[in-house]
């Protein structure tokens, strides 16, 4: 049977996830995480492709469990997202003058398609524009008409704010706009593109006193002025003449009324003189003006039907916010981001809980790698690289743990690292076959810091660190002189993650190529997610 997924329930879906987000009881984060795409030298590992860096070949992310448990596997650093750092976007179209813009009307289809982009939903028109000081106003009327479907060429670009739809300035260009929102500072700074304007949150119950006024003055409840324009798709003929001829807007509203002008029998030019109220239909009646012109030459005259309660009363709906923008910046502000590490996956997980127990993660930042504080390093750690420890401790002696690097402080001797599957697959096919050796390989084993403990050892650069047994705290003076944060605590060395690993809902992956990180760099992640 015919069916469809309207509009509104993609907006819908919008509106879930925002409010999911800014519920206290929720901690999303955006996330960065494995920083060897392609692998050590002689390791393309479990997800990972020799060419990942090639932007043309660089895999798209598998929405399945196990993918997104390996993803999991190789995260790395989670930042919160606030709700300052969320919000509702809508395509960009901005002013510019000499061009055309459409009006909007509420039946737009793949019958009755808008005029200039041939949109089959009011969504996907030009109905609405972003000016130079980034307000946002919706086009009421272009100066279109069934004789002139396109509109005119905009001359006048509105500035104001009054509540009530108003002409741009004095250049007679029939453009009527009806301001919405100016899009804030702050938001300009964090989330400005080319593509897209951010949309003020809580709309429906900010106390910011512009919003107020542009909701309440689009709430039928309290402007009765609802029908703001009537469309003439044919001005008829045979009409006798006149100026200013009050007559009646019909459907299930109230109050409606229109003045029409009439020159050598065509209807040129409909004011509606009062909105009315409670319309989800109109008609006009033109009445005694019909009485002696023939059937076939009346006019038909649309009134235009808001949205919702009125223009301004929900933006939400009158815009199409159907899809999400999320940022987030990473630097070296913590030591949960460190300068030398690399990424290749950006993605979002739900609710991750803090290491060792079922509680929900809430800090700021988290780090998902565990770590070593060594005593001595001989050689230089590659980030990417795999590393390995053959252990002395009972039961596990002769068993080698494994791990990739994620990063590595030569000032502190902090090295961070993670583990995967690919580390325990079969290093031949990388799959679930059986291999030669995976009683001590197929396992994973957890690195030890016991005086016995054997050093530390980098696959592929040959480095050599042997770990701090006698460190156990979460801060460090390895010159005497600066006291450096860590990130993390230790306990003889070791590190854990802050969060289980795991845990956590990934609703959003993203595989990109490596970026690599530098002393000077700050990442500033926008995702954007379409409903």
């Amino acid at each position: 049977m015919p069916a469809i997924v309207t509009d509104q329930f993609r907006i819908l879906n919008a509106n879930n996830f925002v409010e999911s987000v800014e519920n206290t009881n929720n901690s999303y984060y955006v996330f960065i995480g494995l920083s060897n795409p392609t692998g050590a030298p002689t390791l393309a590992g479990y997800g990972r492709t020799s060419d990942w860096n090639s932007s043309d070949k660089t895999p798209a992310p598998t929405d399945s469990f196990s993918y997104r448990a390996h993803s999991g596997d190789t995260m790395m650093f989670g930042k919160k997202i606030s709700s300052a750092n969320i919000r509702r976007i809508i395509r960009r179209v901005d002013w510019t003058s000499g061009s055309r813009y459409e009006i909007y009307r509420d039946d737009y289809s793949a019958t009755n398609q808008s005029p200039l982009t041939q949109a089959n939903r009011l969504y996907d028109a030009n109905y609405y524009v972003l000016n130079s000081d980034f307000k946002v106003y919706v086009c009421i009327d272009n100066g279109s008409s069934g004789d002139n479907v396109l509109g005119n060429i905009s001359q006048d670009e509105p500035t104001f704010t009054d509540l009530e739809p108003s002409k741009a300035g004095n250049s007679g260009d029939g453009y009527v706009w009806k301001y919405l929102f100016t899009v804030s500072p702050s938001d300009i700074i964090k989330f400005d593109s080319t593509e897209y304007i951010t949309v003020p949150n809580n709309w429906s119950t900010s106390t910011d006193s512009q919003i107020r006024a542009v909701r309440e003055n689009g709430n039928s409840d309290v402007n009765l002025n609802q029908i703001k324009h009537i469309y003439i798709e044919n001005g008829g003929s045979g009409y006798a003449n006149g100026l200013g001829q009050e007559v009646d807007i019909l459907g299930d509203g109230t109050g409606g009324k229109a003045r029409v002008d009439v020159q050598n029998g065509k209807i040129v030019d409909v004011t509606v003189s009062a909105g009315g109220k409670g319309y989800s239909y109109g008609i006009v009646d033109l009445g005694t003006l019909n009485s002696n012109v023939s059937a076939i030459n009346r006019a038909k005259l649309v009134p235009i039907i808001p949205p919702g309660l009125g223009h301004g009363s929900d933006v939400y709906s009158e815009l199409g916010t159907d899809k999400v923008i999320i940022y987030a910046r990473f630097d070296d502000s913590t030591k949960d981001f460190p300068i030398d590490t690399k990424f290749a996956q950006v993605g979002v997980v739900k609710n991750p809980t803090k290491v060792g127990t079922s509680i929900v993660y809430t800090d700021t930042t988290y780090s998902s790698l565990q770590a070593f504080k060594f005593t001595t390093v001989t050689g230089t750690p590659i980030v990417g690289e795999e590393i390995s420890q053959v252990l002395t401790v009972s039961p596990n002696v002769g068993k080698v743990a494994s791990g990739f690097i994620a990063s590595y402080d030569k000032e502190t001797k902090v090295l961070k690292y993670f583990r995967d599957r690919s580390l325990h697959f079969n290093r031949t096919t990388y799959d679930h076959t059986d291999y030669t050796g995976i009683s001590t390989t197929g396992r994973i084993y957890q690195f030890e810091s016991a005086n016995t403990a054997n050093d530390i050892e980098g696959k592929s650069s040959g480095f050599s660190g042997s770990i701090d047994v006698s460190f156990s705290k979460g801060t460090d003076n390895p010159t005497g002189n600066k006291l450096i944060n860590l990130g993390v605590n230790f306990n003889a060395g070791l590190s854990e993650s802050e969060i289980n690993k795991g845990s956590g809902e990934i609703v959003y992956l993203d595989n990109r190529p490596e970026i690599v990180r530098n002393s000077r760099q700050k990442e500033d992640i926008k995702i954007i997610l379409e409903f």
